[in-house]
């Protein structure tokens, strides 16, 4: 039957125009938080032929726990496939996780590049139907 995808998208519609589609932070009021994706990348000065974890600076790893400690990195982690890796950052705002990011010993090695996307994370869990 063609007419259940436009009926279930019909319903999807009403449900968002009623609760509201969730957002990160970057809406909420004081005290919220906003979540930033980065992409690494391999930089200019990346090692060819070094695995990730393998490439320097060692300072890098210690700052990714030093954000993980103070509740700025939520995730972190490389690909597999050694073409970079991805970082959860949760800050006040764009600012603040630019700022982090360029402190970075990697990044001012010039190991790794990055890009920083605001991501408005959903939280699912609230639209599954409990049994």
């Amino acid at each position: 039957m063609k007419l259940v995808p436009s009926v279930l998208a019909a319903i999807l519609v009403v449900a968002v125009a009623l609760v509201g589609w969730p957002t990160s932070g970057a809406h909420g009021g004081p005290g919220t938080k906003s979540t930033f994706l980065v992409i690494y990348r391999p930089g200019p000065a990346w090692v060819a032929g070094k695995h990730i974890r393998d490439q320097p600076p060692k300072e890098h790893g210690k700052y990714m726990l030093e954000l993980y400690e103070r509740g700025v990195m939520k995730s972190a982690g490389p690909f597999e496939d050694d073409s970079g890796a991805a970082i959860v950052l949760e800050t006040a705002d764009e600012a603040e996780a630019r700022s982090a990011i360029a402190a970075d010993p990697a990044i001012k090695a010039g190991i790794f590049t990055h890009e920083i996307h605001p991501w408005g994370l959903v939280p699912w869990e609230k639209y599954v139907k409990k049994h």
